[in-house]
């Protein structure tokens, strides 16, 4: 279970080092947008040295460039021998990018010794207008190396030539909410995880518990972090806490009956909830 994802500058050797001793589930090496355009080749030579240097491969990601930047592949080809968790894929158009990029992460699979869709992929699903008007798409057929979808509004904004997607109160503008239920829906639909946007105010860390917790109540797993302080109140906000484990197990004992619904506390519980405690449990 992913419920932070730490982003990191991968031409940073002291924010890659800072990174390291997070309690970050994922620790995504960013190659794409934290990057200067003339730092690319750099960024590629430090995350493979990182990758390859490193015991905690399992958790450690690498955001590639997208495909219409024609780096994509050089950034595959740079950090694939070095055995990622996965990749993030950033800026899709529609499902045929997801579907190359699994082509690509095959071959390279095949070339480097690697076990067949060992590789996986979070894909950032709202980035451009086409992508958001094609998410229907993405979810219509199996998609096995995709471990969970991911949403972004700043991207999206800019695409559309729009101003601050956020009104002044911090909430999103209504195309922003609907294209955050539209990946939270999809992600669900394909049964992966559904990975929230970064809270931005990273000194702010009451706003973005506030923030994590709704957005689990939501149904979002995880979230985003970009500065290491982040990270402990986002894993705290994403792991059910001691009550709701007790309550969980409660529900499921209650239904070890038979029975179709159960009163608890003076609450009455019904499959549906049976379903969700078990869920939370596993």
């Amino acid at each position: 279970m992913l419920r932070s994802m730490l982003f990191v500058p991968a031409d940073s050797e002291r924010k890659l080092t800072k990174a390291t001793g997070s309690a970050a589930d994922a620790l995504v090496l960013d190659l794409e947008d934290s990057v200067l355009p003339e730092r690319k080749p750099a960024a590629r030579l430090m995350a493979k040295d990182y990758l390859a240097g490193s015991t905690q491969r399992a958790r450690l990601w690498v955001r590639v460039n997208d495909l219409a930047s024609g780096e994509l592949l050089q950034d595959l080809v740079a950090v694939l021998p070095a055995q990622p968790a996965g990749i993030v894929l950033p800026k899709i158009r529609g499902p045929e990018d997801i579907e190359i990029v699994r082509r690509y992460l095959e071959a390279l699979e095949v070339a480097c010794g690697l076990p067949h869709e060992s590789t996986k992929m979070v894909v950032l699903v709202t980035e451009t207008p086409a992508a958001v008007l094609r998410l229907g798409e993405v979810v219509s057929s199996p998609q096995p190396r995709v471990a969970g979808l991911m949403w972004g509004a700043e991207d999206l904004s800019s695409a559309m030539g729009a101003g601050d997607p956020r009104a002044a109160d911090g909430s999103w503008r209504a195309p922003y909410e609907q294209v955050r239920a539209q990946c939270l829906f999809a992600a669900h639909a394909l049964a992966v995880q559904a990975i929230d946007t970064v809270y931005a105010d990273f000194r702010d860390r009451e706003g973005l518990k506030s923030s994590s917790l709704a957005s689990r109540r939501d149904g979002f797993t995880g979230r985003v972090a970009i500065h290491p302080d982040q990270v402990d109140v986002i894993n705290e906000a994403f792991t059910p806490s001691a009550a709701e484990l007790a309550l969980a197990r409660r529900i499921v004992e209650g239904f070890a009956g038979g029975a179709g619904a159960v009163s608890i506390d003076g609450k009455m519980y019904d499959i549906p909830h049976l379903k969700a405690a078990q869920r939370m449990l596993r």
